[in-house]
């Protein structure tokens, strides 16, 4: 065997320590499987074993899901042609088959758990018997399928509600949310929570303590779900009945997997436990026939992992972690940053003009950090923590400092003045790293001697929240800062990605076009309730009026007026700009003064203000939600495909990552770049060519597109081989 190290010991338990070999973590691929069925036919028919244990013979934890790559090759691999959903569940019921012969083997079966327990790992493990796992505070346990546009496809979706109930399964499953260890034994999804490192030893006791334990309740006649099911069950019933329209309304009808996964558990719970993972087979086939889980896969799975393990980072240079993090500015973003790099064990001197503000944003840190006291983080190590922060307004303070993030005022003169101060005190060699949102960096890196060592590294609000970081490269930046950059972000545990400089970069200038469009809807007299609901039903997480508040209207209309002033007669006017202008001259500056596109009373719910109406006259004839929908989506595509061109992106890896995790582009999608793939570029350029000749130059297609469209490229190779990748 390949992956499985086969060992029986003098009690006659057989211990089948999973190593697969070339892979970081243990995953589910070809070779695993046909080991494992080797494993089982053994367990199965020799006489001298009387039990078995499954462990993990990696650092990194018991298993993940499965092998990307073998995915692929269900998908279609290099061919890109994609198989049928019948072809597919000839593949993907190959897993339960196996697990089923495993839990009817006969002979007791246990599971070892020490650290990470996800996907089809986990449901290796909830084929077991038992299942005993080591307790550590970085063990994770569950099914997070449906976060990459997947459902549970080993059995999982008909083993927990079996373990658990329907109703508190479907909150796990239909979340992605994992258990903790002591979460687990509470839930009785595992059975004993042992101290990390004994989880193999405690699974040896168990098999040999219990030796006629070789049947699963489900296959007991007369068991029965705990909580209940089947269609003349109240509680099942009213389960399912309020499931489905929350899942609608979660989803706005736009994912594949969360309905899958609820008809899975419908149809299956009440059959024998063979013709239920038939059924959860089918309807895994059919969400993996959709190109939506492909690009879900894709953009949310691989490529964000890729992203994260330095997939753009320069080969040649030496690892850098910071040590000590110079500050520069205590605000709300400011604050935040220095959070998550004192949590990641730097050093921060956080500096600010004022030592009051300085002050703030130290104690912004420890809010932050009261709110994770329990879960994880004892009143011991947040002290610890918040000890490596030192708010200071002495700029002397910043010395030996390996590594500066400037986060202070959206103005080159006060940013160049704070940065030739640091300079002073840290010297031009140490790299420096500029928050900023809109600035072009290559012009901020003039305040720097060696703008080699100068980049750009935005945040996004908040900063504890926000997976995303994207790194801006100026004209003049060098590798070095490029990989100081990159390693500081992995620090954080964030997802970054790098594109080239330009005004708005990629996600502010792109996710502009999205609040931009909205606001030129209502100034053509758009009812805006039925553009924020069309927002909503595209897949963002709000309106584009809403989004708008949060951000500040006031804001968006300072930037418009500096790209302005910065670029003369070659500033492209939009219709918006004018609305805005009009919006910040009544004082409606968005949520932060309590109005804006809505208003927000005091104790009461925020709506939107009455005023619009009088101000943007309704058009007598409205147009559908569908059409509301296309402007906003292809506002957004455009303007993203306008940045490939540019080259301000040098993938459409970023591009997908960078809009999802960065402004909330619809996830189903895989992301803009993935979307216009699907759609077909031919498809997506004559949907463009129909709106310019509507409403205007800015939905005109590229040039790049439109060679695309006619040559029958795409931005990616075929989806289901990218996947694999």
């Amino acid at each position: 065997m390949q992956s499985i190290n086969f060992d029986i010991d003098r009690d006659g338990i057989a211990t089948l320590t999973i190593d697969v070999p070339g892979q970081s973590m243990n995953v589910i691929g070809p070779d695993f499987m046909a080991d494992l069925d080797a494993a089982i036919t053994r367990i199965a028919s020799e006489e001298a074993i009387r039990g078995a244990v499954i462990a993990s013979g990696k650092d990194s934890g018991f298993m993940a899901g499965m092998d990307l790559k073998y995915f692929g090759s269900m998908l279609g691999g290099e061919s890109g042609k994609r198989p049928s959903p019948a072809a597919i569940f000839d593949k993907v019921f190959v897993l339960n088959q196996l697990l089923r012969r495993l839990e009817t083997c006969g002979k007791p079966v246990a599971c070892a758990i020490e650290g990470t327990c996800v996907g089809g790992g986990f449901e290796l493990a909830l084929a077991c018997h038992r299942r005993v796992v080591g307790d550590s505070p970085k063990t994770q346990l569950g099914l997070p399928e449906i976060l990459i546009g997947l459902f549970p496809g080993g059995g999982g979706s008909q083993r927990l509600p079996r373990i658990m109930g329907v109703q508190a399964s479907l909150m796990y499953m239909l979340q992605g949310k994992l258990f903790r260890p002591a979460e687990a034994a509470m839930m009785k999804v595992v059975d004993e929570v042992v101290p990390q490192g004994m989880a193999v030893e405690k699974a040896k006791d168990c098999v040999k303590a219990n030796p006629n334990a070789s049947v699963q309740p489900w296959d007991v006649k007369g068991f029965k779900v705990p909580g209940g099911a089947g269609g003349f069950n109240p509680g099942f019933a009213q389960t399912m009945a309020g499931a489905l329209p929350m899942t609608l309304k979660q989803t706005q009808r736009n994912m594949n997997a969360p309905i899958a996964l609820l008809s899975a558990v419908y149809e299956g719970i009440t059959l024998p436990m063979d013709r239920a993972v038939r059924i959860e087979s089918k309807y895994f086939a059919k969400v993996a026939a959709d190109p939506q889980a492909a690009n879900m896969v894709r953009s949310l799975f691989v490529n964000k992992q890729a992203a994260e393990r330095g997939a753009r980072r320069p080969k040649d240079q030496p690892k850098a972690p910071t040590k000590k993090l110079a500050m520069l500015g205590a605000g709300m973003m400011g604050a935040g940053i220095a959070t998550v790099a004192a949590q990641a064990g730097m050093e921060v001197v956080l500096f600010d003009r004022d030592q009051a503000y300085a002050e703030k944003g130290k104690a912004h840190v420890e809010e932050v950090l009261k709110k994770r006291l329990g879960k994880g983080l004892t009143p011991e190590k947040m002290a610890e923590t918040l000890a490596r922060v030192t708010p200071t307004t002495d700029y002397a303070a910043l010395a030996g400092a390996d590594f500066v993030i400037e986060a202070v005022f959206e103005d080159v003169a006060i940013k160049a003045e704070v940065t030739k101060k640091v300079e002073e005190v840290l010297g031009a060699d140490i790299i420096f790293g500029s928050n900023t949102s809109t600035l072009p960096i290559t012009k901020l890196a003039r305040a720097w001697s060696k703008p080699e060592n100068f980049i750009g590294v935005h945040f996004f609000s908040p900063v504890e929240k926000m997976p995303l970081v994207e790194i801006i490269l100026g004209k003049e930046t060098g590798p070095a800062a490029i990989a100081k950059a990159l390693d500081f972000v992995s620090q954080i545990r964030k997802t970054p990605i790098v594109v080239n400089d330009a005004r708005g970069f990629y996600t502010s200038r792109c996710f502009a076009t999205y609040v931009q469009e909205g606001v030129e809807m209502v100034a053509e007299g758009i009812n805006p309730a039925l553009i924020e609901n069309a927002g909503r039903q595209l897949g963002m997480p709000v309106g584009p009026l809403a989004v708008g508040d949060e951000v500040s209207l006031e804001l968006a209309h300072k930037i418009i007026v500096a790209a302005r002033k910065e670029l003369g007669d070659a500033y492209v006017a939009q219709p918006s700009d004018a609305v805005m202008e009009r919006m910040v001259g009544l004082g409606r500056l968005g949520r932060k003064s309590a109005k804006g596109w809505y208003d927000y009373p005091e104790g009461g719910k925020k709506h939107l203000w009455p005023g619009l109406a009088e101000m943007f006259p309704p058009a007598a004839v409205q147009p559908g939600v569908e059409a509301v929908k296309e402007r906003l989506l292809y506002r957004q595509l455009i303007e993203c495909a306008r940045c490939f061109e540019e080259g301000v992106l040098e993938t459409p890896e970023d591009g997908d990552i960078g809009a999802i995790f960065g402004w909330g582009f619809a996830p189903y999608t895989g992301g803009p770049f993935s979307h216009m793939d699907t759609v077909g570029i031919a498809a997506v350029v004559a949907v463009l060519d129909r709106l310019a000749a509507a409403h205007g130059g800015r939905f005109a297609p590229t040039a790049q597109l439109r060679e695309m469209a006619a040559s029958g490229a795409t931005f990616y190779r075929p989806v289901s081989s990218r996947a694999a990748a």
